[in-house]
């Protein structure tokens, strides 16, 4: 359960890092979290979905990490967050020891790319996509595969950075077994749900 006491935690985390990012002008150096309203929808999916195997693609500094590992806290499941960044991946890992949630995921730095071409075939209940834009369209093939039955993969910023987006968006909805749909949470969140 995500008691007063945890969701003040990640309010005021949320809130910290909005301030740094107002104040940092070099995109590499900020921390480019969620929306709260965000986190609590993954909370939700994941608490319902109940999933095994869940893959983030871009730690950043580990605020969405933080939702995620929260939601199967107390389930068997386990999360694998990849970025290339290993400053921004030392900070998620400070946040998951606070929260006391470290067993619950796998940080790794590394190309989510070459990351998704070593995984198994459906091997993979949900992603939560946030890393750079401009590689989806070229991942779209290895998340099809590695994505089981029924799986889901959420999308951020496709309303802030609907631009960059769109031509993922494209091949996402021309693409047959897959039902997508843009939701207003957050920086937009894309869901897709292979059927």
């Amino acid at each position: 359960m995500l008691t007063s006491q945890v969701l003040s935690r990640l309010q005021a985390i949320w809130e910290q890092g909005e301030r740094h990012d107002a104040a940092t002008g070099e995109r590499a150096q900020k921390n480019l979290f969620i929306t709260p309203d965000t986190g609590r929808f993954l909370y939700q999916l994941l608490r319902h979905a109940n999933p095994q195997c869940v893959l983030e693609i871009g730690t950043s500094n580990g605020y969405s990490t933080l939702w995620l590992a929260l939601a199967l806290r107390d389930r068997p499941g386990s999360i694998t967050s990849l970025d290339i960044l290993p400053a921004k991946q030392q900070q998620a890992a400070a946040h998951l020891q606070d929260f006391a949630l470290s067993d619950k995921v796998t940080l790794r730095c590394e190309d989510a790319g070459a990351y998704l071409s070593a995984q198994a075939d459906s091997s993979v209940d949900m992603v939560f996509l946030d890393a750079d834009r401009s590689c989806y369209a070229a991942y779209w093939p290895a998340l099809c595969r590695v994505l089981r039955p029924g799986g889901l993969i959420v999308v951020d910023n496709v309303l802030s950075h609907a631009a960059e987006c769109a031509d993922f968006i494209r091949l996402v909805l021309a693409t047959e077994g897959y039902l997508a749909e843009t939701y207003q949470i957050g920086k937009g969140q894309f869901v897709i749900v292979k059927d």
